[in-house]
């Protein structure tokens, strides 16, 4: 990968049994005053540590990690003590690192979440409605007059080991990979969020229309999918019989830019897939990316659909909320529910 994306050679291992630090807790402490488990990516965009304010005060628990490693003990701490709310300054990859190195503390018994949207990209700030601008101080002042919305991760786990996993909100493989890499020269340039969107899809397209078949835009990537363990997702053509140009999974509502690929799938985990590059398939690209694609546009080699588990072969590395871990053998799921304090 190109700029900053960092390639996990392996995914995370997830210690199931260290939940037990937050087993029995019912979330519901009856302090007077809400107890904040703060924690703050200094890398993170918005975040320099010069500019920061400082933050104080009895019932703020304020963290500064400078390594993943160091997330488990942190995460544990706030179990012990038993935090109301656990706040995530920095960006979507933050996020992913929070859930995953604290799946073996809390298991499905999580605090109150909020997210400060300091990162380059956003999107789970953008589904929940946060603010753009929005800061740690506002919303450690939200204390108890927030609006409490559920999501669910996507859970990725290691198919001959389940306590290898990872957890986030945007997965993508294939030209997806491709188009992340292009995403962090955006950022080089000056580009976040919406703008990045925008400017690596167009390139993207434009690379895959007008390439010629030797185009690496228009390559495949080995992929095999298994839908609730039980039929494999056919195959429409286009490319080799194992290879498809593209998968995108997500369990976020809202996306960025304005795109709403999943209309009207219900399921929690929503994945879409492209079995080739067409330029049949391109020129609708519209349509898919608002959902409202034809019957003639699914049969030119779209997929798009939900599950309650995916089981997922690939033979190049995925992207999981920025960053790319390895190709390999994967089962996808939702997790459980997530409540999240949003103004």
């Amino acid at each position: 990968m190109h700029g900053s994306i960092h390639l996990f050679e392996r995914l995370p291992q997830v210690d199931a049994a260290a939940a037990t630090v937050a087993r029995g807790w019912s979330g519901a402490s009856g302090r007077a005053k809400p107890l904040f488990g703060v924690i703050r990516n200094l890398r993170s965009h918005r975040n320099k540590p010069m500019a920061l304010p400082p933050i104080t005060g009895d019932n703020v628990l304020l963290a500064h990690p400078r390594k993943r490693s160091e997330l488990p003990a942190i995460l544990a701490d706030f179990a012990a003590r038993q935090v109301d709310c656990i706040v995530m300054d920095g960006g979507d990859g933050t996020v992913r690192d929070v859930l995953t190195c604290g799946a073996g503390v809390f298991g499905d018994c999580w605090p109150e979440l909020m997210v400060v949207p300091s990162g380059k990209t956003n999107a789970l700030a953008f589904d929940l409605g946060v603010p753009a601008g929005w800061t740690l101080e506002e919303a450690l002042e939200l204390a108890g007059k927030g609006e409490v919305v559920r999501r669910h991760p996507i859970v990725v786990t290691q198919r001959d080991n389940s306590h290898a996993q990872v957890r986030g909100f945007v997965l993508g493989g294939g030209a997806f990979t491709r188009a992340i890499s292009l995403g962090q020269k955006s950022h080089n340039l000056g580009a976040f969020n919406n703008a990045v969107v925008a400017l690596t899809t167009l390139w993207s397209v434009g690379q895959a229309f007008f390439g010629s078949a030797g185009n690496v835009w228009r390559n495949g990537t080995r992929m095999r999918l298994r839908l609730d363990g039980a039929r494999e997702l056919p195959h429409l053509g286009g490319l080799p019989e194992g290879e498809r140009f593209l998968i995108f999974a997500s369990t976020l509502h809202r996306f960025p830019g304005g795109l709403d690929p999943f209309r009207g799938i219900a399921e929690e985990l929503r994945v879409g897939v492209m079995d080739n590059p067409s330029r049949g398939l391109l020129l609708r690209l519209g349509a898919i990316f608002r959902g409202t694609m034809s019957e003639a546009t699914k049969a030119r080699g779209l997929h798009a659909f939900g599950a309650q588990q995916v089981e997922l072969e690939i033979g190049d590395r995925f992207i999981l909320d920025g960053e790319a871990f390895p190709a390999g053998h994967y089962l996808l799921s939702a997790g459980s529910a997530l409540r999240f304090v949003v103004p």
